[in-house]
């Protein structure tokens, strides 16, 4: 077999990454976008080359020996943001899991490491593939040496072979260097020639073939100009070359031995996936469609019940329903499984939906039942007719609130947490993705005596761990109720008018129709609105508009790039409206329509209780948290959620900035707690402060700025992100922040008291106890360490907000029963709840309803709530 090494630019290859795909984050909070774009490169260059050996090199430190010679060498880069330094460490843990070795070398950058690797493999009669995103590495290329150059979406790599250096470039890939000499490098800060660029640089080497020819020969160029800067800055050019030459004999301290490729561990590859939220990865991973091996687990003796009598049950029994797809409205219940003293048993479907004696006790509120996911259970019988009651524990709500960093809700990842490893996953019983079936009945009947043994099993160690927590009354009192509400919520839906939703989608169709038609014109000629590489060749050729940022592939035509020449062009708005409704129809008013129930007319939406680790929760299938409400035909599409009862309305009731009055309270910050107290606009009081001016001074950029700082505090915003939020530079966007801790010493000083408690404690607590655990706040690795820094701040705040209107629909629940009101409760959507209500019942509800809001916890700030009611949802606002 023939030997190949393939060598990776680490640093660069991420960097590139980074900008070329959004930000994207894990319910972690950590940011991933970077290893996500690394990861997708990684996985088709492995399959693609099939390396023999393999190395990743990362820069070792900001100094090398190009800094002696030249001390301003990438002087002019800006501080890497703190987004994707934080990412750094999560990519050497997915190479670990690839089993990729990693090498720096200190006083030399990776790509020396790169050039020295390449050359002696070469010698060797290795084939040597390279992958960055600097084209600086092309100067590597020859007959055996490919340089692989990252494009836009990381997995389009441009492959530089000596031939394509010249058809690119006219140039041998000896001569980029040359190149790099005369016209220099911006990037790193390389002089060259000043007023010589790449075209004329090229021109001058296809005549004199080497810098140092050129120079000799200087006499011989034409044009005045030219020939006095080259004169002038002879030696500056000979600087640049020797910058941009590339190391080959660095002491590289590696063999060949050591860099030998052997694959990966599935399973150590698979954990690092789930971890960083790779879902839709997982599947691709090498054996990633085998089950995990099973331990050896000690036998289990279980019982299949076939006829079903009240002395089956007892008070306090573990009850596990299943049902195996993940929508459990629709999904099957394949079974159930029973545990107490006297060990498991097992109730087959059929048998056990049929039984007058199982209905009995699961409607028996005094019966008391130990459970996995309540809500789950609550609503898969509902739908057969069986309202279940008594639940008195829920393993997955105890675990959650235990640990809520750990994401995975498969009942044996849960149980293994708490001690209990007498079970299998579910892969290793019903198999994975499109495998999954149900098992046969013995198989079946074990697994699920299993689980109702692990919960009876974990029941009083959990209930311990809580009450050593101090955790027992937000269990009892807050989650545990509130999985009862989402159960209700989530039967009952939400109706939808899908005649209007049909109309939408005809209406949508022909605006973007006209929108094209509108671009087709101002562009003076028809073409692919969906191709980034045709919009280029529009934009910045034909129309002449200013480039702002170049790729690989041409010029970039990405969100951010497009807003910034909208006050170039009329035609960019319209390509913007464009995007956005066309993803509007395709992502909401089609997938809408793919998920309503034909016999209701309703969505039935699925409340994530135990995934995000600040407590909020998220909902999918369809996800009717985050229906698009920028633009008004995003807002519209709100119009189709309409009453399920005749002479009935939607009424909605949202906290008023309740995240800045949980900060207020918290850092007890005295400006802060005044302004609220005061029912000031806390945008402008804060741009008064900020900016030092009166009210009347306050301009509306002023406060829009104002406001992204107040929002960006609670979420830990850095320089770069708060830059991005605003269109101004990094050292403005820190003046500013800095300026705002000046104004809300308070907050200073909880950020900085925060972040002490959770280093000596390990972890943050909300309000009402809800705890995060932050191992991260001790690394060594300064990166990592300010991740966790920015989630010791944020998380008592967004956690406090999620505990208070989780309080608030418990609460509410109750007072609607109480009243004996009809309203009922269909929606939470972040900090608003959304009711049904008759319309007799409206003035009713616009007083209970702020009043249990605005009641629902005691801060030293009032708690606002503001309220709509309209024939639709887009008309209760």
């Amino acid at each position: 077999m023939k030997k190949k090494l393939m060598l990776i630019d680490g640093n660069s290859v991420a960097y590139r990454a980074f900008f070329a795909l959004p930000l994207l984050n894990n319910n972690k909070g950590v940011y991933t976008n970077a290893v996500y774009g690394f990861t997708t490169m990684l996985m088709k260059v492995l399959e693609e080359e099939q390396p023999t050996h393999i190395l990743v090199a990362f820069d070792a430190g900001k100094t090398t020996f190009r800094h002696k010679t030249f001390q301003e060498y990438k002087g002019g880069r800006q501080k890497t943001p703190p987004e994707l330094s934080e990412q750094l460490p999560f990519l050497r843990e997915l190479l670990n899991a690839y089993g990729i070795k990693q090498y720096e070398l200190e006083n030399y950058e990776a790509d020396d490491i790169i050039g020295t690797l390449a050359v002696e493999a070469e010698k060797d009669g290795y084939e040597v593939k390279v992958i960055s995103g600097d084209k600086d590495l092309t100067q590597l290329s020859t007959d055996h040496v490919t340089v692989g150059i990252t494009r836009k979406g990381m997995t389009d790599i441009e492959n530089y072979t000596p031939e394509h250096v010249m058809e690119k470039y006219g140039l041998t890939p000896g001569q980029i260097i040359d190149m790099k000499g005369l016209m220099g490098d911006q990037s790193d800060n390389i002089p060259g020639v000043p007023g010589v660029g790449e075209k004329t640089a090229i021109k001058l080497l296809k005549e004199f073939g080497t810098l140092e020819a050129l120079l000799d020969s200087i006499d011989q160029v034409s044009g005045p100009k030219l020939k006095e800067r080259l004169t002038e800055h002879k030696d500056l050019a000979i600087l640049s070359k020797k910058l941009a030459t590339i190391e080959t004999a660095a002491p590289v301290d590696i063999s060949m031995d050591e860099i030998e490729y052997k694959g990966y561990d599935p399973a150590d590859l698979k954990a690092v996936f789930q971890e960083l939220e790779f879902n839709s990865l997982l599947d691709k991973i090498e054996g990633g469609d085998s089950p995990e091996e099973s331990t050896e687990l000690k036998q289990v003796e279980f019982t299949t019940v076939e006829t079903i009598n009240e002395d089956l049950f007892s008070n306090q029994m573990a009850f596990y329903l299943e049902v195996l797809e993940e929508n459990y409205y629709t999904g099957e219940i394949v079974g159930f499984g029973l545990a107490d003293e006297n060990g498991p048993v097992f109730l087959p479907a059929d048998i056990a939906l049929q039984s007058a004696s199982f209905k009995k006790w699961a409607e028996d509120d005094t019966q008391k039942k130990l459970v996995y996911d309540a809500k789950r259970s609550i609503v898969a019988l509902k739908r057969r007719g069986i309202e279940l009651k008594g639940i008195e524990f829920d393993l997955l709500l105890a675990s959650y609130l235990l640990n809520p960093s750990e994401s995975t809700t498969d009942f044996a990842g849960v149980a293994k947490r708490h001690g209990f490893t007498d079970v299998e996953t579910d892969e290793v019983v019903y198999g994975k993705g499109v495998k999954r079936k149900v098992a046969e009945k013995e198989a079946l009947g074990e697994h699920l005596a299993r689980k109702a043994l692990g919960i009876h099993a974990l029941y009083k160690t959990c209930l311990d761990e809580l009450k050593e927590n101090e955790q027992l009354k937000l269990f009892y009192e807050l989650e545990l109720p509130l999985s009862l509400v989402l159960a209700k919520m989530e039967y009952t839906g939400v109706k939808v008018d899908v005649g209007r939703l049909k109309k939408m989608r005809g209406e949508m169709a022909e605006r973007l129709t006209d929108i094209e038609a509108k671009i087709h014109h101002l562009a003076g000629q028809e073409f692919n609105i969906n191709s980034p590489k045709q919009l280029g060749v529009i934009l910045f050729e034909k129309l002449g508009l200013p480039v702002i940022k170049k790729t690989k592939t041409g010029y970039s035509t990405a969100a951010d790039v497009l807003e910034k020449l909208a006050p170039s062009h009329e035609i960019i708005q319209e390509i913007l409206n464009y995007r956005q409704l066309g993803k509007l129809q395709s992502t909401y008013i089609e997938g809408l329509l793919k998920v309503v129930q034909k016999d209701t007319d309703k969505v039935h939406t699925r409340f994530n209780q135990a995934l995000t680790q600040t407590g909020r929760l998220s909902s999918t299938d369809p996800n009717l948290q985050n229906i698009p409400i920028r633009l008004e035909e995003g807002r519209k599409i709100r119009q189709a959620f309409i009453p399920s009862q005749k002479d009935w309305v939607i009424f909605a009731a949202d906290y008023s900035q309740i995240e800045l009055r949980v900060l207020a309270h918290i850092a007890e910050d005295e400006n802060l707690i005044e302004a609220f107290r005061q029912d000031m606009d806390i945008h402008t009081k804060t741009a008064m402060d900020v900016f030092h001016v009166s009210k009347e001074e306050v301009t509306p950029n002023m406060r829009r700025q104002a406001k992204a700082v107040n929002f960006g505090i609670i979420y830990g915003i850095s320089d770069y992100g708060l830059s991005q939020n605003l269109g101004i530079t990094r050292k403005e966007a820190g003046k500013f922040i800095e300026r705002y801790l000046q104004s809300f010493p308070g907050v200073k000083n909880y950020m900085e008291d925060i972040v002490l408690e959770a280093k000596q404690k390990g972890y943050v607590s909300t309000l009402l106890h809800r705890r995060r655990y932050i191992p991260e706040i001790m690394s060594r690795n300064f990166n990592v360490r300010s991740f966790g820094e920015r989630t010791a701040m944020n998380t008592p705040i967004q956690g406090s907000a999620a505990d208070i209107i989780k309080k608030a629909m418990v609460e509410m629940a109750e007072k609607l029963e109480e009243t004996g009101l009809q309203a009922r409760l269909l929606l939470q959507v972040h900090d608003e709840l959304i009711f049904e209500v008759p319309k007799d019942e409206i003035e009713k509800l616009k007083v209970l309803v702020p009043s249990v809001m605005e009641n629902a916890l005691e801060l030293k700030v009032p708690l606002k709530v503001d309220y709509a009611y309209g024939p639709t949802w887009y008309d209760a606002k």
